[in-house]
């Protein structure tokens, strides 16, 4: 029988007026892979900081095993900016010691790229004060995977990993004895990882067997049983759930309930897009040219990401661009929206970009446009206008399409000032979709954006009648929104993968493996005698 490692009993947390957790009660034993999703602002964070410690409950208790050893990794690092890599990830070990160790070189090599930490100019011994979000991400990250623990608790364990490091992360904690509860908003690492779901929301916490895929069955079966939510939300579940069974099969384990009842639901639900009627669409919208690329050279100040590529991003395409930090994916969409911006007029370091008369470029980037601090939510989004056109006939009020974004008729009248991280982004990308263009280069739309969000962004893209580049670490995301994926892989070409990033990894794999340099031949012993 599994040992219990933590008890919640009970357990309240208000914020303000707001009951996040109301008398809440879970466990975590040995063994458990646990995934947490819900909405922002519905209380994940809260229920795993409470789980570790981190954070007292208002009522109710949270009992550790004895002796528990426990790793946190946090939103927000405590990491000394004084100190270097190789104190804080490797401690005091002499090199032999933790260069004998298959753990550390795992980790080093799965996060940094190498042992000796590529991309760190000082490798090891870089100080981390002047470092990114990024870079501080994954040294605390290493820091904890370095360990050995119990039970491992991640916030948000993805973020500011590419699909590469998202993909080595999923194979390390699936091959890890340590119990895990872990908050993401990636859908295919839940899948991979975990092997139970909790479903925060209105205070409570559902629990669900399996991973993520395993989950949207089990809710929409529950929901439909329950008849507790509302169409709209119940039918972008169907929606989903529809696409999970159709294009994966193989994702679910080991469901325990029953397959015949949620495939009876997704009964009458078509396929996410209509790809012909969109392509039609397409093309009425922007004719035959869109971005043509012709022998062109990508710079990022004296260094060529890219060179000689010709290419063409044509009417509908919907395309999924991914690759090695600082190959060059968001310096080829900023040529790109350059060329557009400038009527043709701004071209790259070499060759052309020739940009059809009728595109309208919308390019939500990694920058969160500042707005005015005093701008309501729906003023903000008024400003660009009233109402949209999504195409086939569908029309949105600025209201509606807010709603649409997780922003209530209540929420619409915050202003700017007081809204998250994640709902800024929310509001950058509602901005852009109000202008009514007909190609959208989306530069990591998932970040900061719930699974719930993610889920209503993807069934406005279903219906988008028009050209799309995405860049994103969300492979989930990518496969689901997108029907190309292109990768940049470090050595100044574009590539075309007709099995997407599945085929990518493998590429990766493969040159990873490459660059390994063969172990030395031990010296010729001399034979006795001579």
């Amino acid at each position: 029988m599994a040992v219990n490692l933590v008890n919640v009993e009970n357990v309240s947390k208000v914020y303000g007026t707001r009951a996040l957790l109301d008398g809440v009660s879970l466990g975590v034993s040995e063994g458990d892979r646990i995934g947490v999703v819900g909405r922002n602002g519905d209380g994940k964070t809260t229920l795993i900081r409470m789980l570790a410690r981190l954070e007292e409950a208002d009522t109710g208790r949270v009992t550790h095993s004895g002796g528990l050893r426990l790793g946190v990794l946090t939103q927000h690092d405590s990491l000394d900016p004084k100190a270097t890599v190789r104190h804080e990830v490797i401690g005091v070990m002499a090199d032999h010691e933790w260069a004998g160790s298959a753990k550390i070189r795992d980790v080093l090599t799965g996060l940094f790229g190498g042992l000796d930490l590529p991309g760190f100019e000082h490798g090891l011994d870089t100080v981390i004060g002047p470092l990114s979000g990024g870079e501080r991400r994954r040294i605390a990250l290493a820091k904890l995977l370095i360990e050995d623990q119990d039970l491992i608790v991640l916030d948000e364990p993805t973020n500011h990993l590419d699909v590469e490091g998202i993909a080595w992360l999923a194979q390390h904690l699936q091959n890890r004895r340590s119990a895990l509860v872990c908050v993401t908003h990636d859908r295919w690492f839940l899948d991979q990882v975990c092997t139970r779901m909790w479903d925060v929301q209105r205070g409570d916490v559902h629990e669900y067997e399996g991973g993520y895929s395993d989950y949207v069955f089990a809710r929409a079966e529950r929901e439909r049983i329950a008849a507790t939510e509302e169409a709209k939300r119940q039918n972008l579940m169907r929606k989903e759930l529809a696409w999970l069974r159709r294009g994966a099969p193989a994702r679910t384990s080991k469901p325990r309930y029953r397959i015949e009842a949620a495939n009876e639901l997704i009964a009458d639900v078509p396929p996410p897009r209509d790809t012909s009627e969109l392509m039609k669409f397409a093309n009425a919208r922007l004719g035959r040219t869109v971005f043509d690329l012709e022998d062109v050279t990508v710079t990022a100040g004296p260094k060529e990401l890219l060179k000689h590529l010709t290419w063409q991003l044509g009417p509908g395409d919907r395309v999924g661009l991914v690759g090695v930090n600082g190959a060059g994916k968001t310096s080829l969409l900023r040529a790109l929206a350059d060329a557009a911006a400038s009527g043709g007029e701004i071209q790259p370091a070499a060759g052309r970009i020739v940009v059809g008369k009728t595109v309208r470029l919308a390019y939500l980037s990694q920058d969160v446009t500042e707005l005015p601090g005093t701008l309501r939510v729906l003023e903000a989004v008024q400003q660009i206008r009233d109402r949209v056109d999504l195409g086939k006939g569908r029309e949105m009020t600025a209201g509606q399409l807010c709603e649409q974004f997780g922003f209530s008729k209540e929420k619409q009248w915050t202003p700017v000032a007081d809204l998250s991280g994640g709902e800024r982004r929310r509001l950058q990308l509602l901005r852009l979709l109000m202008d009514e263009p007909n190609v959208l280069f989306l530069d990591e739309p998932t970040n900061d954006l719930d699974i719930e969000t993610l889920t209503q962004l993807e069934d406005l893209l279903d219906g988008w009648p028009g050209s799309m580049v995405v860049i994103s670490h969300d492979r989930f995301f990518i496969e689901r929104t997108t029907d190309k994926t292109f990768a940049l892989l470090g050595d100044r070409t574009l590539r075309m993968l007709p099995r997407g990033i599945e085929e990518y990894l493998e590429r990766r794999r493969k040159a990873v493996e490459a660059s390994v340099p063969a172990p030395a031949a031990p010296p010729a012993q001399q034979k006795p005698g001579v």
